[in-house]
């Protein structure tokens, strides 16, 4: 039976390696995205391989969420994975200093807008007596350091979101899994810092980090663990980090 796998945030990054990935072993897929253009060229590529609906939608508009989802057509409607992935960071000033709106889009992404997926999607699952949604968190979660704030919050929001998902679907065949990635070259730092490239890409001059691809193995090999295997939490990191987000190893040129 072929799976059907939503992945939310597809339009760049982690999001669009998992659709790549997911699309050539073998799922049907629904990607989401706010950017209309990028969605469709993503699906006509991914359409070569597999089949594709695309749903462009904020995840942050609790109504347009549900609309969405309950709306899916036939062979889309009951997705076996959720991959919660759409989320940002915005600014890395002191709390004293931060811009409120870029708190409050964090938490309306970060939080309510994986919320409103899970909500959306997770009776099905437990009607069906299967699902994995996995969410992707951060070690920001996990581990503070200057400027995180909002941000680490949220994170550690999914986090214990996760676990206590867990615990509600316990016993409905329903998995959870909370994957926490370290340092990683995405659009994530562009976004962050609103823009600056040079910002952006100074943070990895002389790093091994992680690639988008590599998140997307892990995340085709977390939906691909046996039925009776739950991987309750994975935090990954580069070779060049330890622990800390402030310990990357910089490469002497």
């Amino acid at each position: 039976m072929t799976k059907t796998a939503i992945i939310t945030g597809a339009t760049s990054g982690f999001g669009q390696s998992c659709a790549e990935k997911f699309a050539k072993d073998g799922y049907r897929l629904v990607i989401v995205g706010r950017r209309k253009e990028r969605l469709e060229a993503l699906a006509s590529d991914l359409s070569k391989t597999t089949e594709v609906h695309t749903l462009v939608l904020d995840v942050r508009e609790r109504q347009s969420v549900f609309d969405a989802f309950y709306e899916l057509p036939e062979g889309f409607n009951e997705p076996d994975i959720l991959v919660n992935n759409a989320g940002l960071a915005l600014g890395l000033e002191p709390a004293h200093q931060a811009n409120l709106d870029d708190w409050e889009d964090m938490i309306d992404t970060n939080c309510k807008g994986l919320m409103y997926c899970t909500r959306a999607l997770l009776p099905g699952m437990v009607e069906r007596k299967r699902g994995h949604i996995i969410n992707v968190g951060s070690m920001a979660g996990n581990w503070p350091y200057p400027g995180g704030n909002c941000y680490g919050a949220s994170k550690a929001f999914v986090q214990q979101f996760s676990r206590n998902l867990r615990s509600d679907v316990h016993g409905t065949g329903v998995k959870v899994t909370n994957l926490e990635p370290g340092f990683a070259k995405t659009e994530f730092s562009l976004v962050r810092f609103k823009g600056d490239e040079d910002r952006a890409d100074s943070l990895y001059d002389d790093t091994q980090y992680l690639k988008p691809e590599d998140i997307g193995d892990i995340i085709l090999w977390l939906a691909n663990t046996p039925p009776n295997v739950n991987v309750n939490t994975l935090e990954v990191m580069p070779t060049c980090q330890s622990w800390s987000p402030l310990s990357i190893h910089k490469e002497e040129s």
